[in-house]
């Protein structure tokens, strides 16, 4: 007998899944058992909202949809969180919980509320399984979880029916899509334009990195000599000590300044594959409305952040490589402005200081391997950090970019070292972040992880605080006591120790990549750190 559980956990694992985290309960123990079964590892976490960036981590390295198992009531609840950061930054995530049968629903009250319509504001999609639609429906779910801009989908399986005989016969597995190439009557202008343009520029995104088109983007960039700016998630299309390669825009209003005039100078923008829903309202309407835009996207502009005069929908990749066939390569932006902008963001951002967050970041990116991967919290440090750390190949540094939630670093940190355990990892939190989620640290101990996590120590929530001086208002739930972190770390099983310089820094990081436990490196930065940095 195959049963609906069975059905869904063999698709699941045909879809490439090989990792689901989550915290076990009554109603999802025959999902949690068939998983298993097939051959996807269960890892057990502290926290739902933790499970789904640890799985969001495992698919920034196989691609494979993200799988996070939440119980009912309390467990789904606590994952509300991640399900939304999923779909807001387009993470593939199938979320498999469990609700009471049928028979029960209208007279059981006791931790039930309606799973599947709390997750329709959150997801892509949201399901209730049947016996006879289980099939139908998880092929659905990967569909739409991994196709177009990708995002979160719910399967409620009441307990009954995880357990119910299935047909595996009734209805047949979605192929695969084929990618699309723009038209033609378009194309001869958007080639047109190309032929023109003396100060071409490419902005790209996470359409990219969703449809494997990096390698197009970068070639196309180097064929005609066009400089690239990237969303923070694209960091990495193009290694950024590259000469073409302009970095992370939307996040620093320090180095949107520059950017967004190299924007208002170029003569043809393309966007391939720009998602704006990293962007901050800096990048409403960066152009003027008659000027040359051509837009390459998974999906149709719904959107309104911004609007291209020719617009092609379907795979980026293709795109490109039909845009740039038949035009010569020319010199382009003669006057040298995007490296003029090169240079002016790294003077925005000096790593010459004796101490401080700009040292902390200078430091790790030198004394980390270069194919090191990056996690980053929410908060001041982030932007800091955006803006320091290279990446020299896609997904080099991963963060919450659209829904920018905190506690999220060190969850996808331990994800993405389970996914790869020889890749060096390092996480970045500031210390509210960590103590959001300190539980995690235990699972780090207990699946043996060499993760070095740089906690930047201020007692304060920095930006927020920042915002509250800024604009004039009293300094008001923003500051917190210390945290003795080294002694956490001990009683968590891992190694800790508090940082005041970079020999201190260089010499822990080195050790902390050596250990099978983790390392929480305190680097106390003091207030106001970020003051003029940002």
């Amino acid at each position: 007998m195959t049963s609906a559980a069975d059905l869904i956990a063999r698709r699941l694992y045909e879809a490439g899944c090989r990792y689901a985290f989550g915290i076990p309960g009554g109603e999802v123990l025959a999902i949690l058992d068939a998983l298993a079964r097939v051959g996807i590892r269960v890892i057990l976490t502290k926290h739902e909202n933790c499970a789904g960036f640890m799985a969001e981590g495992v698919h920034h390295h196989d691609g494979a949809p993200a799988i996070l198992v939440a119980t009912i009531g309390p467990g789904i609840a606590n994952a509300a969180n991640v399900i939304a950061n999923a779909t807001q930054d387009r993470v593939p995530l199938i979320v498999l919980t469990g609700c009471v049968s049928a028979v029960h629903q209208h007279t059981y009250t006791h931790q039930v509320f309606d799973h599947v319509a709390m997750a329709t504001a959150l997801t892509k999609a949201a399901f209730r399984v049947e016996a006879s639609s289980a099939a139908v429906l998880i092929d659905k779910a990967v569909s739409i979880a991994t196709e177009g801009r990708p995002g979160a989908v719910l399967l409620d399986v009441p307990v009954d029916v995880q357990i119910a005989a299935v047909s595996e016969t009734t209805f047949p597995q979605r192929a695969p899509l084929a990618a699309m190439q723009p038209s033609p009557a378009a194309l001869i202008e958007a080639r047109q334009w190309l032929g023109e343009a003396q100060r071409p520029l490419v902005m790209a995104g996470l359409d990219v990195l969703t449809q494997h088109g990096s390698h197009a983007v970068a070639d196309f960039c180097h064929k005609f000599q066009v400089p690239l700016i990237t969303t923070y998630k694209g960091k990495g299309i193009i290694a950024e000590d590259d000469p073409l390669a302009l970095g992370g825009a939307g996040l620093s209003p320090k180095a949107d300044a520059h950017l967004l005039a190299l924007v208002q100078q170029s003569d043809l923008i393309i966007l391939a594959g720009y998602d704006p829903i990293e962007m901050r309202p800096g990048w409403q309407n960066p152009w003027a409305s008659d000027a040359r835009v051509i837009e390459f996207s998974a999906v149709s502009n719904t959107h309104s952040m911004h609007q291209a005069a020719l617009n092609f929908v379907g795979d980026v990749g293709c795109g490109l490589q039909a845009l740039a066939e038949s035009i010569q390569a020319t010199p382009s932006w003669p006057d040298g402005e995007p490296t003029a902008t090169r240079s002016a963001l790294q003077e925005a951002f000096p790593a010459d200081e004796d101490w401080g967050p700009a040292a902390i970041v200078d430091e790790c990116r030198k004394r980390a391997p270069r194919d090191a991967v990056a996690t980053a919290d929410s908060g001041a440090h982030r932007i800091l950090l955006s803006q320091m750390w290279r990446c020299y190949a896609p997904r080099g540094l991963l963060q919450s970019s659209a829904l920018c939630t905190m506690g999220c670093a060190v969850a996808l940190a331990v994800g993405r070292k389970i996914a790869e355990p020889g890749r060096p990892v390092i996480a970045f939190v500031g210390d509210a972040g960590l103590e959001m989620f300190l539980g995690e640290l235990a699972t780090i101990r207990d699946l043996k992880l060499s993760i070095p996590i740089v906690v930047f120590v201020d007692q304060s929530l920095a930006l927020i605080e920042s915002k509250q001086r800024g604009t004039g208002y009293a300094n008001l739930a923003v500051d917190f006591g210390a945290t003795d972190f080294p002694a956490v770390a001990k009683a968590l099983g891992g190694e800790g120790l508090w940082c005041h310089d970079r020999a201190t820094l260089a010499a822990q990081l080195e050790l902390a990549f050596t250990r099978d436990t983790f390392t929480l490196i305190s680097a106390v930065i003091g207030k106001n750190a970020y003051d003029g940095r940002l």
